[in-house]
């Protein structure tokens, strides 16, 4: 039997992030310009995975909901439910995946959402130990967090344009992937 196909999957939407301490877990997402903190604790195998909008923490007096957008809550919101769960902070390990800059006509919220992501876990002295982010192409990401392996497939063409559609509406169902894969252990 294949030890990935009984993964328990875990989709996330933009605005949301899980934690895990599940040795079968994979979380996923879809991402454009959007980008994807994966953390773990490679000692008590907790980890988990966070999906931002924009960079920073947004304009004062914001609450709630519109504060899920926000890298700067979303990081925070990983982070403590690492600790919560018996993750050490002088343990933690990164993966960011996403920042896609999917519409040239924009601007570049994506190469601005992945150095955020990249400045917030230097200041927190979090090692980054792999990424993929940037180019024109949206991303499918898998992460296991167990084991700290990652796949990301890119989504080209229309599945690009769905993406980005998908990241407005909060999708339910993601996009299907291109056979091409990048993959970090």
């Amino acid at each position: 039997m294949n030890p990935m196909a009984a993964a328990k999957r875990m989709n996330i939407i933009q605005g949301e992030y899980k934690v895990t301490d599940e040795p079968n877990a994979v979380i996923t997402t879809i991402l454009g310009s959007c980008v994807a903190a994966c953390l773990r604790d490679p000692v008590t195998g907790v980890g988990g995975m966070n999906h931002f909008l924009l960079p920073g923490n947004g304009p004062g007096g914001m609450s709630g909901g519109d504060m899920s957008r926000y890298g700067v809550h979303l990081m925070e919101l990983l982070i403590n439910g690492i600790l919560k769960r018996g993750g050490r902070r002088e343990r933690l390990e990164a993966k960011i995946f996403g920042g896609a800059k999917t519409i040239a006509s924009f601007s570049n919220v994506g190469e601005q959402n992945a150095a955020f992501a990249l400045q917030f876990l230097r200041d927190e002295g979090i090692n980054v130990v792999g990424s993929s982010t940037g180019g024109e192409f949206g991303r499918k990401l898998e992460y296991w967090p167990a084991s700290g392996r990652a796949r990301a497939y890119p989504l080209t063409g229309a599945e690009t344009q769905k993406t980005v559609a998908l990241e407005q509406q909060r999708p339910a169902k993601p996009a299907k992937p291109v056979e091409s894969s990048i993959e970090f252990f």
